[in-house]
């Protein structure tokens, strides 16, 4: 199958492409590029211009089941190597990535839009994650147990799981992919992944480079096409023996229930509902520093993003009036324009779910400061938006927004913004903004939700675990927990008599 690039300055991008071979559009099975046995594709398309970027391989079931089958044929060697040798391999490929790191980010705009400095960004967070497992592989310690029995001597250790299907989005089509996918070779596993259909050829790109560094045939594989057909046949595969996803807590429910049956692990990252709380004693113009990286990053079409900004009444006007001067300065532009701030939503449905959200929360009593419609940039850019006086029942404050909108409502007390903060399903992320140091401690511990960034927004790295509470997720991702999630415990109880 051939690529097909139809944007028209298409072609000017893709002269700064270094290394052509990285623009791959065939899935990746068993070490092998395959167009799979019907030879159809999906059509991926530039979301800055609506033009199509390349048409990549559309696989089915018996495909994934392929690509399932090498993977169980290569877990046995990959699980037997020694991490020191698998540590050398992840070692390659994080290297391979940062020298490629500027074709990679340019793909990624080019399928994704979002503007290249955030790329460029992502591709270094990317890289992290398969340094970090990389290492991180070799301290999967065995523990030793205090025997209670006589003549016994008692070993617990953990042993790699089994084959990983990984299901990532389109957000952040690099770093989904190395966060699940480093954690899960690391640990001895071999993996099975399916990228959004929206942006695939980050993750194939990927693969070319991992093959580049060594990983064996059938280790790391990358299957395209619709995710309902594909994503179905691994949930129902008894050899997958676990499911780790990022995206809607209603594709997650699906994918649990699905994977029932075969009572597989599951990791999964789903939505967000970001509290931001800024309290009367927060210096005003960094706080709106902040509420600009928590909001509008990726263009607001992150999980992490603040959705519901509570500021207390008292600096409430001044707060609004500082964040609209910076939401005014953001530069809507196609992603490869110089100093683009704010690209273009994914799809039409995007568009319309902000829309909607604009149009009810003005009904409901808000107030319009600044934005409130599509963007003369193209169909799918919208101007970076700012509501004030947002009322409890509106949608923006009830949904998961996933766009370029904010939404500013007013609080007095502490014991009030706390309930109001944790009054959802979500609980992924919560920002605030105090300079009183044993308020921080205090919404630290009140805020129900498995990550609490104070006074700052970047808290995301391999160190750290990463995941949320109730409806956002369950288990983590990074840090010792995210690479204990593809192991199991064995406990060896030997007798020691003479």
């Amino acid at each position: 199958m051939t690529a097909v690039f139809a944007r028209p300055d298409f072609h000017n991008a893709l002269s700064r492409l270094k290394d052509r071979h990285l623009l791959r559009n065939l899935a990746y099975i068993g070490g092998r590029w395959s167009a799979g046995d019907a030879g159809k594709s999906f059509e991926v398309t530039d979301p800055a211009s609506g033009t199509t970027v390349a048409w990549v391989a559309s696989l089915g079931a018996d495909e994934t089941a392929t690509a399932i089958g090498a993977a169980a044929r290569a877990m046995p060697a990959w699980r037997a190597m020694l991490p020191q040798h698998r540590a050398k391999i992840l070692r390659n490929w994080f290297e391979l990535i940062l020298v490629s790191k500027e074709d990679l980010a340019l793909i990624m705009t080019l399928e994704q839009g979002k503007p290249l400095s955030e790329s460029l960004g992502e591709i270094d967070y990317a890289a992290s994650f398969v340094e970090w497992y990389g290492e991180e592989g070799k301290r999967l310690n065995a523990e030793n147990v205090t025997s209670h029995l006589l003549d016994a001597e008692m070993i617990v250790r953990r042993e790699a799981l089994g084959v990983v299907g990984i299901v990532t989005p389109w957000n952040f089509p690099s770093a989904m992919i190395t966060r699940k996918a480093a954690a899960a070779l690391a640990a001895g596993c071999t993996v099975v992944a399916h990228p959004s259909s929206e942006t695939p050829l980050s993750a194939l790109a990927l693969a070319e480079l991992g093959e580049r560094a060594g990983i064996p045939a059938g280790v790391f594989n990358v299957v395209t096409g619709d995710a309902a057909t594909i994503v179905g046949r691994m949930c129902e595969d008894e050899r997958i023996r676990a499911m780790s996803f990022t995206g809607s807590t209603g594709i997650g429910k699906l994918i649990a229930a699905q994977c029932a049956s075969s009572m597989k692990r599951l990791v999964m990252e789903l939505g967000g509902h970001a509290p931001l709380i800024i309290f009367d004693d927060a210096d005003i113009e960094r706080a709106a520093r902040i509420a600009i990286d928590a909001k509008f990053a990726t263009s607001g079409q992150d999980c992490l993003a603040a959705n519901r900004i509570f500021v207390h009444r008292s600096i409430a006007d001044r707060f609004a009036e500082a964040f609209a001067r910076h939401i005014k300065a953001l530069r809507v532009a196609d992603g490869l324009s110089a100093n683009a701030d704010i690209g273009p939503l994914m799809h039409e449905r995007a568009i319309v779910k902000v829309e909607e959200q604009v149009c009810d929360a003005l009904k409901r009593g808000a107030k319009l400061i600044t934005g409130g419609k599509r963007h003369v940039a193209g169909r799918l850019f919208f101007e970076p938006t700012l509501l004030t006086d947002v009322p409890a029942d509106a949608l923006i404050m009830r949904e998961e927004t996933f766009g370029p909108v904010a939404g500013i409502s007013v609080f007095d007390t502490e014991d009030e913004v706390i309930a109001k903060a944790n009054a959802t399903e979500y609980g992924l992320v919560a920002y605030v903004v105090t300079e009183n140091g044993a308020r921080q401690m205090r919404l630290g511990r009140a805020l129900e939700y498995g990550m609490v960034a104070i006074n700052r927004v970047k808290i995301t790295g391999g160190p750290i675990p990463f995941g949320g509470w109730k409806q956002s997720g369950l288990g983590r991702e990074g840090s010792r927990h995210g690479i204990e999630a593809f192991t199991e415990l064995k406990y060896l109880c030997i007798d020691t008599a003479a």
